[in-house]
């Protein structure tokens, strides 16, 4: 009965008389505990003055040959045998003798009543709450996610990975998946049209953040249905701001669970990504957090194998602005994400300044050789693990 899962349980009583007897017996385990050593104790007690009997009237009162006789057949028969199978196969068993133990506890209850009087006021002096086993099954996302990875073969390793991921939302935020500010890709309407029609072309999005002469002076959103009047709008000359959408501000701190929810109440998929003194930090989209969740596939797959190119020597070449939450799940690594999110900010930090090209350095365990500095950046890294 303490060995059953009572998930398992809950799932049989959809069907199962018994397994709604045992869900119930568990809700109070002291009442059933009691029941079940008092008709144990009972019936082995029972059985010693049977057998003391026995060996008095036929054995010449040899009541040590008796002792270890049935100390033998309660072992064998009484404990290690059915306890072994019942603890192999927990839910079945309960759900069996479910009937058996209900009856028990009607049948003991002025007993258990009366012991139950006593052992709760020594409880009390352990501050022991019978009660609170009944909340031992309640589990946290940590513990769900070990669950699934050890617990969980049943379950296709994409579903568990999609459900761990979705468990870890809580524990992400913005910052973690945002694109950051340098790689944000939108219209700038004091380029040509030409250059507003390939980057419309060519966007992932089905919005796309329309400013002037950089991202900092955002002017508002422009949804991909009304791309061909934006077009004729520039060419004509005319005020724009009509047919752009409102801009959303969202902070860099939000967990990705609680975005989700806003996206949803906003019937927004896109925002800008503030720190606290309200600058621009990055971008977010709906899509950003469903890749979180499913992974990457496709052409954003693709995108990542040309970021991040595996070497023979168990090495990468990574670019300099690739996330480290990225890296690490691509090769199944361990870099610290507390910090910076790229690898060139999480470099820039531990050095405390700009490097130059050819530089090598060693963090948290991980080699790695600068290969590249464009503008003042990190372009190009080559990163592998110590010992592998």
């Amino acid at each position: 009965m303490m060995a059953s899962n009572k998930i398992k349980l809950r799932n049989l009583s959809k069907d199962s008389k018994g397994a709604k007897r045992a869900l119930k017996l568990l809700q109070r385990p002291d009442i059933l505990l009691s029941s079940i050593l008092i008709s144990n104790n009972f019936a082995n007690i029972l059985a010693s003055a049977i057998v003391t009997i026995l060996m008095i009237d036929y054995f010449g009162g040899n009541v040590l040959l008796g002792s270890i006789i049935l100390t033998l057949v309660i072992l064998i028969f009484s404990e290690i045998t059915p306890k072994t199978i019942a603890s192999v196969y927990p839910e079945s068993f309960a759900t069996k003798s479910s009937w058996l133990l209900k009856l028990m506890v009607i049948l003991f209850k002025p007993l258990v009543w009366l012991t139950n009087i006593v052992s709760s006021r020594i409880l009390k002096i352990f501050n022991v709450d019978p009660m609170q086993s009944a909340s031992n099954d309640n589990l946290n996302s940590d513990e769900l996610r070990t669950l699934l990875e050890e617990h969980g073969d049943l379950i296709p390793s994409q579903s568990r990975e999609m459900l761990a991921s979705i468990l870890g939302m809580e524990e992400l935020t913005v910052e973690d998946i945002m694109t950051p500010h340098a790689e944000i890709i939108g219209i700038d309407i004091t380029q040509s049209i030409e250059v507003a029609q390939k980057i419309i072309g060519s966007s992932y999005y089905s919005r796309l953040p329309v400013f002037k002469k950089s991202i900092d002076h955002v002017i508002g959103m422009l949804h991909l249905k009304d791309t061909h009047q934006f077009i004729e709008a520039l060419e004509a000359g005319v005020d724009i701001k009509e047919l752009l959408y409102d801009t959303t501000f969202i902070s860099q701190s939000t967990t990705l669970s609680t975005q989700l929810d806003q996206f949803q109440q906003q019937d927004n998929n896109l925002s800008l990504v503030v720190d606290e003194y309200g600058e621009i930090q990055g971008l977010l989209t709906m899509e950003d957090i469903f890749t979180e969740i499913v992974g990457k596939f496709g052409a954003a797959r693709a995108d990542l194998e040309k970021e991040l190119v595996k070497k023979n020597d168990g090495s990468v070449i990574a670019d300099g602005n690739s996330k480290i939450r990225e890296l690490n799940n691509f090769m199944g690594w361990d870099i610290d994400e507390d910090g910076s999110k790229t690898i060139n900010g999480a470099i820039t930090d531990y050095l405390d300044q700009i490097p130059q090209e050819n530089v090598c350095l060693e963090l948290n365990g991980y080699r790695i050789e600068i290969l590249k500095i464009e503008e003042n950046s990190i372009s190009k890294v080559k990163i592998k693990k110590k010992g592998s």
